[in-house]
């Protein structure tokens, strides 16, 4: 199974994100790009770096989700799709020359990716640690593992 023809187009994403950050400092805008009259910000979109191993049978995807809690990140399997969701409310407050500076980042997120027929919701497990979560779930189900025949 591939799971790279599933996925947005990362290189194109990053191609954004670098014009986006390059025109909104020449503009002024605060991170705000006005895209075809529409004028929203960017946004969260975590990077997953997705690891396949023939030998364990295994898919190991790694989402980073800086600043994030169990509480705030959901996990759903339907129609063999895993969706990894949540929303991000961050603030932060420091103090500069006589200055208080706050700095917020709000925003709800999703991402998906394409799991094996056959693979049971008990048999994906995920954990989140210093803001990376990691989803393990079988390549392939047993069911659907090639089964060597013998010439006779």
């Amino acid at each position: 199974m591939s799971l790279v023809n599933f996925f947005s187009e990362p290189f194109y994403d990053e191609f954004d994100r670098l014009f986006d950050d390059a025109f909104s400092r020449r503009t002024g805008n605060n991170g705000q790009v006005a895209r075809q009259g529409n004028n929203a910000q960017r946004v969260f979109r975590p990077t997953i770096d997705l690891h396949e191993d023939k030998e364990k049978n295994l898919v190991t995807a790694t989402f980073e989700l800086p600043g994030l809690k169990k509480e705030d990140v959901n996990i759903d399997v339907h129609n063999n799709v895993l969706t990894v969701s949540g929303e991000t409310k961050q603030t932060e407050e420091r103090k500069e020359s006589g200055y208080v500076v706050k700095e917020r980042r709000y925003g709800k997120f999703s991402r998906s990716l394409p799991v094996p027929e056959g693979i049971k919701p008990e048999e994906i497990k995920a954990s989140l640690e210093n803001g990376v979560l990691t989803v393990t779930f079988p390549r392939s189900s047993p069911e659907q593992a090639p089964k060597k025949i013998t010439v006779q």
